[in-house]
């Protein structure tokens, strides 16, 4: 069978790409044969890539690259194909990034009346909301596969997709990337961030901190500075300078410490004691995920597709309102105590290798083989 799969832009990071690496793996190993339509693919090997312009402004790329993937797709004539990208030409939509008119809905409730008003204007959201209106009512669309039960309830809320036309496929990890608790390695990352076993060590990974909810988390750090010596070890890639402000505002400046974007970030999950990501929106976190794997009770928003495989107050903690400081307080509360801690880290790890990326990939490939009978 030929398959196609559209992806916009491919590095070898980040959560799609090891599907899209796993996946088109076992394309390959069952005779499968792999057509590939993306504007720019780092080391191919194995497959057949299709050029797809998506030049000009930054806003108008998104509505390009999909007009110009129908156009290579209807050329080539794919047996099935694979979307990844908010586009119309294709049979199964893999909705990893959630929806987007639901992101701007939750992005709404943290910004000023100003703010709200500029985004509603603002060229690439219209872009973005009238190709995901487009992709969900085409006609050769099948099946849309959301990676949470929260991604699915949202497009059918705001798109009115028949619930037999999605399935949810929870995102999955490479088990032999993430070993337990390594007391050696934990010494030593903790010895470099200045950080003693007699610390509790919050840790918070993740790029775009506004999303991520970096604010809310050093509030409820704030909230509890008189709780001991807890501290906060942020990484990933956004400006820091307004955090700091803020933690200086509440008195914490000294307790965060912020490590920027690294490469091999799933190695600081050694150094950390509870995982933290008071998300205002996330489909399904893959560094939630992660954490998890490695043994960190995990603390994180309802709205979160990854909360759907923890368990409050067992493996970690479920936060409600992103926004309220004092219940994310609340729930890292729950975790101060290490004997607790550590047994909620040990039932996480647990939960976490039942979602290899191996039955992510089988689940894709029956889907698919399903839908060519």
């Amino acid at each position: 069978m030929r398959i196609g799969l559209i992806r916009m832009r491919y590095t070898p990071y980040g959560g799609a790409e090891v599907f899209l690496n796993r996946f088109i793996a076992e394309l390959i190993k069952r005779g499968h044969k792999a057509d590939v339509f993306s504007s720019f693919w780092e080391g191919a090997s194995g497959i057949t890539v299709h050029k797809v312009d998506a030049g000009g402004p930054r806003f108008l790329r998104p509505l390009r690259f999909a007009e110009n993937a129908e156009k290579e797709v209807g050329r080539v004539n794919p047996d099935i194909v694979l979307s990844l990208e908010r586009t119309y030409c294709q049979d199964i939509y893999r909705a990893g990034d959630g929806c987007h008119k639901e992101w701007l809905i939750q992005r709404a409730k943290t910004v000023s009346v100003t703010k709200r008003a500029l985004i509603s204007i603002n060229p690439l959201h219209m872009v973005l909301l009238n190709l995901e209106k487009r992709l969900f009512s085409s006609g050769r669309l099948k099946c849309v596969v959301a990676n949470s039960n929260r991604v699915k309830e949202d497009i059918i809320r705001h798109y009115g997709l028949p619930e037999e036309k999605i399935c949810v496929i929870y995102n999955g990890i490479d088990p032999g990337a993430f070993k337990g608790p390594d007391e050696a390695e934990r010494a030593r990352l903790r010895a470099s961030f200045g950080v003693n076993e007699n610390t509790v060590l919050l840790l918070f990974v993740g790029s775009g901190f506004e999303r991520k909810g970096l604010l809310y988390a050093i509030r409820a750090l704030g909230f509890l500075k008189d709780k001991g010596d807890i501290r906060l070890l942020v990484i990933g890639k956004g400006k820091a300078d307004g955090y700091i402000a803020e933690a200086k505002r509440l008195g914490v400046e000294g307790r965060v410490m912020f490590k920027g974007p690294v490469e091999g970030a799933s190695s600081y999950y050694q150094a950390g004691d509870i995982f933290i990501l008071p998300t205002i929106y996330e489909p399904f976190s893959n560094a939630c995920l992660e954490a998890m794997a490695a043994g960190l009770p995990v603390i994180t928003s309802r709205i979160n597709g990854a909360s759907e495989i923890l368990s409050d107050g067992v493996n970690g903690g479920i936060v409600e309102n992103p926004l309220d400081h004092e219940e994310i307080a609340g729930k890292i509360t729950l975790f101060l105590d290490k004997n607790k801690r550590v047994k909620a880290g040990e039932l996480s790890r647990a939960e976490a290798l039942k979602h290899p990326i191996e039955r992510n990939v089988e689940e894709f490939l029956k889907l698919i083989e399903g839908l060519q009978r």
